[in-house]
């Protein structure tokens, strides 16, 4: 299969596209796991990325479209992936859109983990003191939140429009949110299954 995952800061899109990933065989990647591991590793792009966001800027779509299609013709997402973190822009659902077709492949569904905004906030807030984030304040945390639905709802919107977009319900234990997502993706295979060649 070959899926998005949507979700806001807080959501455990992270915990579920690991979960997905494993259970359907399928890499899960990361734009935010690559950069962070090419900072780490003092890699070229990791530092083309890291001065670009220590001053506040965003990764540019030309470089992040490039790393992930270099990811995705790796042998192990020959057969399919999950993206988490990607595409983020509009630019990008383009780029992903012709990276699809140079391989005449197509995107099998689109997850949107939706939550309560308040609940994912006490969240965050009671895992920055946890792991020691002073910079995680509640102020920065909604501000996070407010770019990620005003980022997201266009890419939501498209995909919604191409009958793609799954949205998922992401409150509740980890357990009950796999659940639900492997119930809708159990009814995505089904709805592929039953389609003549070639649709």
């Amino acid at each position: 299969m070959r899926l998005i995952m949507l979700g806001p800061p807080g959501a455990g899109k992270g915990t579920q596209a690991a979960l997905v990933s494993a259970a359907h065989g399928v890499p899960a990647i990361s734009t935010g796991d690559i950069f962070r591991a090419n900072i780490r590793n003092e890699t070229p792009l990791g530092l083309q990325v890291k001065e670009i966001t220590a001053s506040g800027g965003y990764v540019p779509d030309e470089i992040t479209n490039a790393i992930v299609r270099d990811r995705i013709a790796e042998t192990d997402a020959v057969d399919g992936f999950l993206l988490d973190g990607y595409p983020r822009t509009t630019g990008q659902v383009l780029a992903l859109d012709d990276m699809l077709a140079e391989t005449d492949h197509a995107l099998d569904a689109v997850v949107e983990l939706t939550v309560d905004t308040e609940e994912v906030v006490g969240r965050l807030l009671a895992r920055a003191v946890e792991q020691g984030r002073a910079d995680d304040t509640e102020d920065v945390i909604r501000e996070r939140m407010r770019l990620y639905a005003e980022e997201t709802a266009p890419l939501a919107a498209v995909y919604r429009e191409r009958g793609l977009l799954q949205r998922v319900d992401g409150m509740g234990t980890v357990e009950e949110v796999t659940g639900r997502i492997e119930q809708v993706l159990s009814g995505v295979r089904a709805g592929r299954s039953g389609r003549p060649a070639g649709a």
